[in-house]
């Protein structure tokens, strides 16, 4: 058995890891090395984007290391004073900073998030609302999902909004999940007015300020479509709402603090929260929304379970989503109540996991610019088919979609001016929202931040393109991406700005306000922040360009999976370019974005304990 730590020199160890395990060490000299390693690796994991450290695959942390013995290694946990064991009633013994649960080791508060979120998911899906369906929303239902025009998952998600509190909307882009929302909300609020009752309260809400603001746009296109629409009393619009929050702002920030205003002890005030862009959403955020959610409220999540999972800790949507199934059954007692509305729903004949029947997958895709033909390389790069994948960009048969083999420098040679070109136009504009609109026509992506093909070493180049070498940091037309939560200035990770300059020659730096328009700042006042013209793919989330470029390292890259590609290629509305050799596309489609976590077994379970020890 190995009895030694990692070598800081050979293994990407936090200080703050190693730290951890010295803290122990020098607490109690006795602790074995095996306990030290481990409870380094499970405070290194979190930040790799883990829930835990798993005892049987610590591979997936650090490769090519000698690990202990699983079996061992698990025995001296078991018997150590800094381990504590659900199976000993000591899990929340605040002396014990690690959890061995499931054959995975756990950092306390991570292990409390993960029980928390499925004890709160297990209490909404539990609530069933009041199986009325007023005879009055047939003839609004056929009026919205007309059977020429729509497909059958659209209908039923809509229609399981009327009877389910808790919902999952899955889909990949364009299969028509705002739409559906736009539809299901206008039916809860024709419900509650059949019934004599106040129309709910309902909150939009998105991980990021794009993805917030995209969420927004697309429900008011949606209701200018609906008001017109022949059945549709168009006062019913008028109760829903036009604005979309960051979850942050939802909950509400306490400037200095990490907790919120709304939590269990003080709910939302809403009867419906619907939050699109779930994939985004880590295990600590998405148990301090769950835990907020009010008794009785309906909890509807919106996500592609493909996409990249968060950039911290958790793979939340997928764990739920595989949790609850695909299986399209629903109890006998459900299956009556939506009788009137939509057919074709198979009985439950079992008993069923918590979360099944929770979960409507949309398939069928809608949206189709006629400039791009995405979809066979989206399912190609989805699927991690390498071979259908090179020949589909090779080929030249997809509209909108080009491959520019073994090209590693776009900011050099030929298509050097036709990046350039796009980001000077935003330096011609006065308007700050005409800048920023502008922005999102435009995007080089990367799978790395730092280095010559990461995003910073990009962001430099491109900067002193455009304003010459010696620039100024902020000059006019430079766009910004904020790095950190501010609550404060009320600025998030992800929030995208743009410098431009006022009419006596100031440099301010605009951004969303959060409630459809923008707010200056001086540049001095913001957090930690870099350029914005070149992104990872994991800071595009949320949002969409009409062109993207995306530029894969030379070499592969632990960072690169298939759900990479997938997310980045999908940010994509009208033009795609890929920038990548044949070698590191084949070696990201083959690996997969791995996140170690208890939380489906927890919400299998039905008790928020992960099962086996």
């Amino acid at each position: 058995m190995s009895r030694r730590l990692p070598n800081p020199s050979e293994a990407p160890l936090r200080g703050v890891d190693r730290a951890f395990a010295d803290v122990l060490r020098r607490l109690d000299p006795d602790t074995e090395p095996e306990v030290l390693q481990a409870a380094a690796m499970a405070s290194f994991a979190v930040s790799a984007g883990h829930a835990a450290l798993d005892l049987r695959q610590p591979g997936l942390l650090l490769e090519q290391h000698e690990w202990p013995d699983p079996a061992q290694w698990h025995s001296l946990l078991h018997g150590s004073r800094w381990v504590a064991s659900p199976a000993l009633a000591d899990a929340s013994d605040p002396t014990r900073p690690l959890v061995l649960e499931g054959g995975l080791l756990y950092l306390r508060r991570y292990r409390e998030y993960e029980r928390r979120l499925a004890m709160g998911l297990h209490r909404i899906a539990a609530h069933a609302p009041v199986a009325d369906i007023p005879s009055s929303l047939a003839a609004l239902f056929q009026a919205l999902f007309p059977a020429a025009l729509e497909g059958d998952a659209q209908a039923r998600a809509a229609a399981l909004a009327l009877v389910r509190s808790l919902l999952l909307v899955t889909g990949g882009p364009g299969t028509g999940k705002t739409t559906t929302i736009a539809r299901l909300l206008l039916l809860l609020v024709a419900q509650a007015r059949a019934q004599a009752a106040d129309a709910p309260r309902i909150a939009l809400a998105a991980p990021t300020g794009r993805a917030a603001d995209r969420m927004a746009e697309s429900l008011r296109l949606a209701m200018t479509g609906l008001r017109a629409r022949d059945g549709v009393d168009a006062t019913l619009c008028d109760a829903l709402p036009l604005e979309a929050r960051t979850l942050h702002r939802l909950l509400g920030t306490i400037p200095g603090s990490a907790q919120f205003r709304h939590h269990a002890e003080n709910p939302l005030p809403f009867d419906v929260i619907v939050v699109d862009e779930a994939s985004m959403i880590d295990l600590p955020l998405m148990c301090k929304l769950v835990d907020a959610v009010a008794e009785g409220a309906r909890l509807v999540l919106l996500g592609d379970r493909d996409q990249l999972p968060s950039v911290e800790a958790g793979d939340v949507l997928a764990a739920i989503t595989d949790a609850a199934g695909d299986n399209d059954v629903q109890p006998a007692s459900i299956v009556q109540a939506l009788a009137p509305l939509v057919g074709r729903i198979n009985v439950a004949e079992a008993a069923a996991t918590p979360l099944a029947g929770h979960r409507i997958h949309l398939r069928r895709g809608y949206r189709q610019d006629a400039s791009l033909q995405l979809q066979p390389l989206a399912d190609a790069l989805r699927e991690g088919d390498s071979e259908r994948a090179l020949a589909l960009l090779r080929g030249g048969e997809l509209s909108g979609v080009h491959f520019h083999e073994d090209l590693h420098d776009p900011l050099a040679g030929a298509t050097r001016e036709r990046l350039l070109t796009g980001w000077r136009a935003i330096a011609a504009m006065a308007d700050p929202a005409q800048a920023l609109e502008h922005a999102a026509s435009l995007r080089l992506l990367t799978a790395l931040r730092d280095g010559p093909q990461g995003a910073s070493g990009l962001n430099a180049r491109i900067e002193e393109a455009l304003a010459g070498s010696g620039h100024a940091r902020y000059f006019h037309g430079r766009l910004l991406l904020v790095h950190e939560n501010d609550y404060r200035q009320h600025l998030f990770n992800g929030d995208l700005g743009v410098c431009l300059r006022d009419a006596h020659g100031d440099i301010a730096a605009w951004f969303p306000d959060g409630k459809g328009g923008l707010r200056s700042l001086h540049p001095s006042t913001l957090p930690a922040h870099g350029g914005a013209f070149a992104t990872t793919v994991h800071k595009a989330q949320g949002s969409e360009a009409d062109v993207v470029w995306l530029l894969l390292p030379r070499q592969d890259a632990r960072a690169l999976s298939r759900e990479l590609l997938y997310t980045a290629a999908t940010r994509a509305r009208r033009e795609l370019h890929v920038c990548a050799s044949e070698a590191v596309l084949r070696a990201a489609l083959a690996r997969h974005a791995v996140r170690v976590s208890g939380l489906q077994r927890r919400l299998l379970a039905g008790t928020g304990a992960a099962a086996g020890d």
